[in-house]
């Protein structure tokens, strides 16, 4: 064989092995409030490799220094290679043993932090960091890496007065915005408040003196008032489904619209099921943010209004995961919670909520402890009150918060 024939098959080989890496498609993770491109490839341990910077602008055809839009999904310089089961070295068509060893390594401080949910070895995926492949050597001193730029899902008050003293959450609305610290009994608890449906589903729908109530509003306005409970004891408290217009309201009758969407802007997908995933999928994404942060406390809420006859009245009932007990631990003291503010509230001191096992997808799929909560039959005048009048909502609101409140507050 000529030396250029030999050239030939050489060089062939190399363009195969090219191909094979550029086929490897690129993991995608969103950006996270406070994320800019140093922080999130930090997050997953790329920031000190220069190859890695340029790689993330070049396969996101963004500029350099351009900020992150929190929620949106961006490719990390980590390729994807089918495990096959044996080698690394097999896997990806090399020969480096050392490669080969930091590769696996990588993978399994990933898993450790909780940044992908299986090892390797079970999910037959290697995740392959541009740099081990291109730029070995850190060239970036840790202490170089900038305070991250955003831009959030909702804009800061127009207030001045208000901004110098802080704690301003828009999505509560004007009126109520600003969140006074109470305390920090939930300091370092992480919650997901989850309302039901939204966007282009509005849930279960009731009458009510001629107007139509839709599920979707007045569960988001439970939710909201939660949320902001929560906050002023110092938690972290998302509101996954969000409404930009719609803040806390004290009407009776919510205007129905579909404008809502999920955490970080993203619009509602029209599939129930593809719904479902969006709202899991963001959660999973928050929680392993957390998790590598070292926050041990995080749960999630799913609030609906049940449909049912209309003769039929419900109290507020709980839903659990079957394989989960620390979900169901936490459902039964809310439970208990709302059957003691019974006693106390109701005339006749009767409370015939209920605690179950169901496996829904917002208790399965997530990766937190979960809880379920049906607040009304909206189908039924005298459950009707329980979520049109504002001083209900609140108090919905106000009694779940104080079981949450039982459960990790803080001495």
């Amino acid at each position: 064989m000529s030396k250029y024939a030999a050239f030939g098959i050489l060089w062939l080989c190399g363009w195969c092995v090219a191909v094979g890496h550029t086929a490897a498609r690129y993991y995608e993770a969103p950006a996270l409030n406070g994320d800019g491109v140093f922080s999130l490839l930090r997050r997953y341990k790329l920031d000190r490799f220069s190859c890695n910077h340029e790689q993330f602008y070049k396969i996101n055809n963004l500029k350099r220094n351009a900020p992150l839009i929190v929620g949106r999904y961006y490719k990390l310089p980590i390729q994807i290679y089918a495990f096959n089961g044996h080698t690394i070295r097999s896997s990806i068509g090399i020969d480096d043993y050392d490669l080969a060893l930091r590769i696996q390594r990588y993978n399994e401080a990933m898993h450790q932090a909780g940044l992908r949910e299986r090892d390797f070895r079970q999910d037959k995926e290697l995740w392959v960091p541009w740099h081990l492949l291109h730029c070995p050597n850190p060239d970036i001193p840790a202490s170089a890496t900038p305070q991250s730029t955003l831009i959030a899902p909702s804009p800061p008050s127009s207030s001045a007065s208000k901004r110098v003293r802080g704690r301003i959450f828009p999505i509560f609305g004007p009126q109520y915005e600003h969140v006074p610290l109470v305390d920090t009994r939930l300091r370092g608890k992480v919650f997901y408040i989850v309302s039901g449906h939204g966007g282009p589903d509005p849930g279960a729908l009731g009458k009510r003196r001629g107007h139509t109530l839709c599920e979707d509003e007045y569960a988001y306005d439970v939710a909201l008032r939660l949320a902001r409970l929560l906050v002023a004891h110092g938690a972290t408290a998302y509101m996954i489904t969000r409404d930009k217009n719609d803040g806390i309201r004290d009407a009776q009758i919510l205007a129905c619209d579909t404008d809502e969407v999920i955490w970080g802007d993203l619009p509602m997908l029209r599939g129930q099921k593809a719904r479902l995933f969006q709202r899991s999928d963001v959660i999973n994404q928050l929680y392993a943010h957390h998790r590598a942060q070292g926050v041990a406390d995080q749960l999630t809420i799913v609030i609906h209004v049940d449909s049912r006859n209309r003769k039929q009245r419900t109290d507020l009932f709980f839903y659990h995961h079957p394989d989960s007990e620390l979900s169901m631990r936490i459902a039964r003291v809310l439970h208990r919670t709302m059957a003691r503010k019974y006693r106390r509230y109701r005339a006749n001191g009767q409370y015939h909520g209920t605690v179950s096992a169901r496996d829904l997808h917002m208790l399965r799929e997530v990766r937190t402890p979960s809880v379920y909560i049906e607040l009304a039959n909206i189908r039924n005048a005298f459950d009707q009150r329980r979520i049109v009048l504002r001083d209900n909502r609140q108090a919905l609101a106000k009694w779940l918060c104080e079981g949450l409140l039982s459960i990790y507050a803080q001495p």
